[in-house]
């Protein structure tokens, strides 16, 4: 391999690229050893997905953490909220082999501090991408004298426990649900979580095949639902579950095999956590979710805090203000009685729960958390972000019936309508979301939005 250009493959979050053009085994060792380094943990654990290049890319980082002196626990074949759970519940900093919802030839590593707390590029990614690239320069460091030990755990079945602790479904009516694993990780997970429990099962995709044959494992893109849709509806199921490729977020559909938003879905959460914790606490919503999300809130007793969108905005915003549970609307899920950490799982367990618990169909349950005409994330391509930016700020400064704010990329809201509009930090694109109390206003403001985004 060539030297690998790291600036290509870290990422803000995690590390993700091509195997083997971007990156392979030598360097993924080379990872394991600055993850030991950085993070001075005496023991890690390590899992990894179902893709081809998994297994040998997270041995190479188990190895090359080894000859740092650190003992690492190897998991195996895993969903990424099952090694957030050993790392929690092992207490130890953990790296998790996958690449999501990307295609086949992609791998990656989500790395995490021990009980689960993210790394990101402010919290040691940075640190870590800068050890590899002097080893590429001037060599990889001589393994210690005493280099730690390869042991592996299985850790399926308290994972299961754990959740299943976490929401009661022993007494609800019997339910019949379609998942599509996506030939995910889900197919691994699901049999031992659904076990025991008041389900029939029809299970869709399970083998896991990491070249995903039958459609791309991200339920984000309405493409990659339409099986799900129509087998739900054909098998007279109660709903349908879809998960991503490594099964940390989920998607519902309903028993006519329509799409429940993702908004619906954290309301829906957010007030049975309220309930949980006796009518108190707080929730996280990113600032492109239903405005439903912090009504249902605020009704439950619960106080609503808005984050910027992503993953480590909302998991840092979790630790410091306690909160009980977090919604984002690209559908993940994070929970406090998860170490903060997302789990597409228990979300499912949640509406399983919900709708178990009392005889209407989902469509009905969910139409109180679903308030709202959402025009879904509308992405523009344009050569200058920040003119774009100011011509929207210009078009709607100083009316009097709408206020503007900037958390993330910028916000124009009035009483019975709002719209965001941000940048993507990797491309070259402006993404919108807006929102109305009906479909004629949504499609108005939406409109008039892209006008001037495309102007």
């Amino acid at each position: 391999m060539a030297v690998a250009d790291l600036s290509q493959i870290v990422k803000a979050y995690d590390v993700r690229g091509v195997v083997p053009d971007q990156w392979d085994e030598s360097l993924a060792a080379l990872f394991g050893a600055a993850f030991a380094q950085v993070t001075g943990a005496a023991a890690i654990v390590v899992g990894h997905d179902m893709r081809p290049s998994s297994p040998g890319l997270s041995r190479a980082f188990a190895r090359g953490a080894a000859d740092r002196g650190v003992d690492v626990t190897e998991i195996g074949l895993c969903s990424t909220d099952q090694l957030y759970y050993a790392s929690g519940a092992l207490n130890l900093p953990g790296a998790m082999f996958t690449a999501s919802h990307n295609p086949a030839q992609y791998n990656g590593i989500k790395l995490c501090r021990a009980g689960a707390a993210p790394v990101g590029q402010d919290t040691g990614l940075a640190d870590i991408r800068h050890l590899v690239e002097q080893w590429l320069q001037s060599g990889a460091p001589e393994p210690v004298a005493q280099p730690g030990t390869l042991s592996s755990r299985e850790t399926l079945e308290d994972y299961a426990a754990h959740l299943r602790s976490l929401v009661d479904l022993t007494s609800i009516r019997p339910l019949k649900v379609v998942v599509d694993a996506g030939n995910g990780m889900g197919g691994h997970t699901v049999p031992t979580v659904f076990a025991g429990l008041p389900l029939t099962l029809v299970p869709m995709y399970f083998e896991l095949d990491g070249t995903f044959p039958n459609h791309e494992a991200n339920p984000l893109d309405p493409a990659n639902l339409v099986d799900l849709q129509k087998r739900v509806p054909l098998e007279g199921a109660d709903l349908g579950i879809a998960f991503d490729g490594d099964a940390d977020r989920c998607f519902v559909v309903d028993e006519n095999g329509d799409p429940v938003s993702p908004s619906a879905v954290t309301a829906l959460v957010a007030a049975r956590e309220l309930a949980r914790h006796g009518g108190k606490g707080t929730i996280i919503h990113n600032l492109i979710t239903s405005r439903t999300v912090p009504e249902v809130v605020k009704e439950n007793g619960g106080t609503p805090v808005r984050t910027r969108v992503g993953h480590s905005f909302i998991k840092a915003e979790m630790a410091t203000s306690g909160a009980i549970f977090g919604g984002e609307h690209s559908a993940h899920y994070y929970f406090k009685d998860f170490w903060n950490a997302d789990t597409g799982m228990l979300a499912a367990l949640h509406v399983l729960a919900a709708l178990g618990g009392q005889q209407g169909p989902l469509s009905a349950l969910v139409a109180q958390y679903d308030r709202y005409a959402g025009s879904g994330e509308i992405n523009s391509t344009v050569v200058d972000q920040s003119a774009r930016l100011a011509a929207i700020r210009a078009a709607y400064e100083g009316r009097a019936d709408v206020t503007l704010d900037d958390l993330d990329g910028l916000t124009v809201a009035a009483a019975d309508w709002w719209f965001n509009v941000r940048p993507s930090n990797t491309e070259p694109l402006l993404r919108l979301n807006a929102e109305a109390k009906d479909e004629a206003t949504m499609t108005k403001i939406r409109d008039e939005a892209l006008a001037i985004i495309r102007a």
